[in-house]
């Protein structure tokens, strides 16, 4: 199972770099790699009755290697071919329910779209077929290699086909929104479209399993219900996600840094904080510049730092002393406006940034929390 995902934070066992790209596992894969060797030492102690028990499960733990070893390749052709696309790829995370490839960008077209997302099933079903021509043509033995290779091919054609269910976030729903993006024009409607599909298959995954096992009077078992119900709260909150982040991504036009910045007052260092906010209440700005001799802006006031002050100690606290220093990456340009602007910030993270005009005037003072603003409640 596979999605593409955000930024965010993580612990986990780094496994090394393919094609460019940091590989890690996360603890979550330990807790399946033994619940799978648990569940299939039996099954492999009597596929191979010649195996003595302990060997059984070693072939167990084997087939658990491999299975994720496939969801990998899986991950990288998701990844490979957004690389080529141009789009940056963070890393490849395998994790409790297979795997996930954090994509940072969008891609640019629905047809992009839609092939990256294809990629991966599209593995998963290409090892399927190897597997099942190796298993008919090739390995006739019956030992071990035999079985571990049917298992795989099963395994994968499962994960192939399963991965193309329509709806987020699966790569089925990543195909249908790519679908209804080129249809209806917009990435935002065929987001929705593809986290609905989501959202109601996870209702069914949920639903149908139950519904058995409620009809299935005294033989019903309910542990068959508990991994489908792991798998329905899995896609219902990735396909609430993207909701969310589509109800993020219909806002981000409307962050424009002119209109979202502060007037900015400048004063040089030494001047006393309480005389910069005088001034800078006097021109009803809501920012404070430090400029050096020549006028130069050199660094921002903290607005947290001001706010944390005494009024009582600001007559004797210079501008100065709460200011940052301006590092390039913190000035941008006052006519920047939704994802550029966005994906600025991103670069260099902070919570104040001075806006310039083409000229290299100075505009304003755009706040951190003032861009945030524009998305509470999403």
């Amino acid at each position: 199972m596979s999605e593409q995902s955000p930024r965010q934070e993580f612990s986990g066992v780094p496994m090394g770099r393919l094609f460019g790209i940091p590989v890690y596992v996360s603890w979550t894969w330990f807790l399946v790699a033994g619940f799978i060797t648990v569940m299939f030492g039996p099954y492999f102690g009597r596929m191979l009755p010649h195996l003595g028990e302990a060997a059984a499960y070693g072939v167990a733990f084997v087939f658990a290697v491999l299975l994720y070893v496939s969801v990998l390749l899986h991950e990288l052709a998701h990844s490979v071919l957004a690389k080529a696309y141009g789009l940056p790829v963070r890393r490849i995370t395998l994790y409790l329910l297979g795997g996930v490839s954090e994509i940072e960008k969008e891609p640019p077209t629905p047809g992009k779209e839609f092939l990256v997302a294809a990629a991966g099933p599209g593995l998963s079903l290409g090892l399927a077929g190897l597997g099942w021509l190796a298993d008919v043509y090739l390995i006739n033995d019956g030992g071990i290699l035999e079985v571990l290779v049917l298992q795989l091919w099963f395994a994968n054609l499962i994960v192939g086909v399963f991965n193309l269910l329509p709806g987020l976030p699966l790569d089925g729903g990543r195909m249908l929104r790519a679908g209804v993006w080129k249809v209806a024009g917009s990435p935002g409607t065929g987001t929705i479209v593809a986290a609905w599909g989501g959202r109601v298959l996870a209702v069914l995954l949920a639903a149908v399993p139950i519904a058995s096992v409620l009809t299935g009077g005294g033989d019903a078992d309910f542990t068959d219900v508990i991994w489908p119900l792991v798998l329905a709260s899995f896609i219902w909150m990735g396909a609430s996600q993207s909701l969310r982040v589509a109800k993020i991504r219909a806002r981000i036009p409307k962050v424009n840094a002119r209109a979202l910045a502060r007037r900015a007052v400048p004063v040089s260092g030494d001047t006393p904080l309480s005389e910069a906010l005088r001034q800078a209440g006097e021109r009803h700005a809501g920012a404070i510049v430090v400029v050096d001799h020549d006028g130069r802006p050199v660094a921002i006031v903290s607005e947290a730092a001001v706010q944390a002050t005494p009024e009582h100690r600001r007559p004797w606290v210079s501008a100065a002393s709460l200011a940052k220093s301006l590092d390039p990456a913190m000035v941008l340009a006052a006519d920047l406006v939704g994802e550029p602007l966005i994906d600025a910030m991103r670069e260099a993270p902070g919570s104040e940034y001075l806006l310039v005009e083409p000229g290299g005037e100075v505009y304003g003072v755009l706040s951190t929390a003032d861009v945030n603003r524009v998305f509470t409640g999403v």
